[in-house]
């Protein structure tokens, strides 16, 4: 599939997402639509499963029939492989084609749609796959008055979605492409985008993503692991998955419900198999997850400046006990990079977006920051980014890279990217341009004028450990000189000629037998 062609099918989608726009915000309307383009998504991937295992038999799988006996074995049969291979299983009258002809001939398919849904869910009870699809279409209440006020109002706007749906080929039996998750891609930063506040807890800007994807992977061909403690819709942990050849496991934890939803289909969704992602909903300051575990890449765009409870009993917590100090209960940023830090693997490198706060607060943040510095010496890079490039927020936001076993244990590479962007109406961007120039540098590690500078650690010292980025990249413009002489004498000059035309309006005055304006008062 050709851009354009992407393109064409993206504006596609988000036309038929709207169709369910109604009375609903875009976090609720996202929910649905997303939800449906999943299940299709699974129907579509059950069919091709199926077809192959019934490969040279005389049927395909839309042909089998529940009630034919001669056709229950084989129903079976498919049903058991796939469970153990693809983690889920439908039967042909469950399948998304089959239930949106029924809603395009005017049947009522709200009841069948809804336990289809819950089907999906418990073929999976007691396999390897239960937890990955445990609740997994929760959020799609068939029977919400904001899909209609009548059951056969919400009927006819389900169908008449399906029925759209239905008439796109996502191509997913082309592995050299990836359709249908760059479609979910860009669904999900539309949504962003219309989301306001809300966006921050489930997405990225992708040009962001890449930056950090760029980042943790730098010398890397393979992840044996990678982890976002603060997971979202997980496009940020998909987006380093896409800049090496392969990962053998992926880490994720999500607080909000909703949002754990959306990250384990979309995992599922770009073809992530259920054995190669472990995706948990908890709060990971307060109940980490996979606190055993050590990452070779971790990433992360937590919340800014959250709070959290800061309780005294954290201080004897392995992630937080040898700083001796806890992040405010205002401010959980330094909470989190202590808790990315302590799952770091020993060879591993982090990456994580944060507001400049960090960088130069005091009082307990300034004392873990000078720790993280002069005891275990892993702030490896700081890069500033430039203002209003999240959603829902405007503020100026960093990158700290932070490695445990650095190459170049005797400095901190900082990075003055704030000026990298275009502006796009309300929003600023980061172009492929500005990704290259931000990523020359970290690899480059060298002192450019106004962009970079290459800080010794006693330098770092001398500033109480401050690492805000203006202490170390001067980006000041110094403003051109003024010729004082040549503005006098262009004064008088002036000066000079208006004295002339002074002159000659009193002439004109004087003819007129008018007083001048500017006679002499006396």
């Amino acid at each position: 599939m050709t851009q354009v062609q992407l393109q064409q099918l993206q504006k596609q989608l988000w036309n038929i997402a709207n169709t369910l726009r109604g009375k609903m915000g875009a976090d609720e309307f996202r929910d649905y639509i997303l939800g449906f383009i999943f299940f299709k998504y699974l129907s579509e991937k059950a069919v091709n499963f199926a077809n192959e295992l019934l490969d040279g038999e005389d049927i395909g799988f839309l042909a089998l029939d529940e009630n034919n006996a001669e056709h229950v074995p084989y129903i079976e049969e498919i049903k058991k492989n796939a469970i153990e291979e693809v983690g889920y299983a439908l039967t042909p009258k469950q399948l998304f084609h089959t239930l949106a002809e029924r809603g395009r001939k005017g049947d009522f398919i709200l009841d069948d749609l809804a336990e289809t849904l819950k089907a999906i869910e418990q073929s999976t009870l007691g396999s390897d796959s239960a937890d990955d699809f445990a609740n997994l279409f929760e959020d799609l209440d068939l029977n919400s008055t904001k899909l209609g006020n009548t059951a056969s109002d919400r009927n006819e706007l389900v169908a008449k979605v399906l029925s759209h749906l239905d008439d796109i080929d996502f191509d997913i039996s082309n592995t050299e492409s990836d359709v249908l998750g760059d479609a979910y891609e860009y669904l999900i930063g539309e949504f962003a985008s219309g989301a306001g506040k809300k966006a921050g807890e489930f997405y990225t800007p992708q040009t962001v993503s890449t930056l950090l994807a760029k980042i943790v992977t730098q010398g890397k061909t393979r992840l044996r692991s990678l982890y976002d403690p603060t997971c979202g819709s997980g496009s940020l942990l998909l987006r380093v998955k896409r800049e090496v050849q392969d990962v053998d496991m992926i880490y994720g934890q999500e607080m909000n419900r909703t949002t754990y939803n959306l990250a384990r289909m979309n995992m599922i969704l770009h073809d992530v198999h259920f054995a190669k992602f472990d995706i948990k909903q908890e709060d990971t300051l307060i109940r980490p997850q996979h606190l055993d575990k050590r990452f070779d890449a971790v990433v992360a765009n937590p919340p800014f400046s959250a709070k959290w409870s800061a309780d005294p009993l954290f201080l004897q917590d392995e992630r937080f006990a040898a700083y001796g100090k806890l992040a405010p209960s205002s401010k959980a940023d330094m909470a989190f990079v202590q808790h990315m830090l302590h799952q770091l693997d020993e060879h591993g490198t982090m990456a994580v977006v944060l507001p400049h706060g960090v960088l130069f607060r005091g009082s307990s943040e300034g004392m873990i920051r000078q720790y993280l510095i002069e005891q275990l010496n892993v702030i490896d890079t700081i890069i500033g980014l430039p203002a209003n490039i999240f959603y829902g927020t405007s503020i100026p936001t960093c990158i700290l890279v932070l490695k445990k076993n650095r190459e170049h244990k005797d400095n901190i590479l900082f990075i003055d990217a704030s000026n990298e962007f275009e502006k796009q109406k309300n929003q600023n961007k980061l172009l492929p341009e500005h990704l290259d120039n931000i990523i020359g540098a970290f690899e480059n590690r060298q002192n450019i004028e106004k962009y970079a500078h290459v800080a010794t650690l006693k330098e770092v010292k001398e500033n109480d450990f401050n690492l805000n980025i203006p202490r170390y990249v001067d980006t000041f413009e110094a403003e051109d000189e003024i010729d004082l002489n040549a503005i006098a004498q262009a004064l008088q000059a002036l000066e000079v000629e208006t004295q002339k035309t002074d002159a000659v309006i009193s002439d004109f005055c004087k003819e007129l037998g008018i007083a001048s304006p500017f006679a002499e008062v006396k």
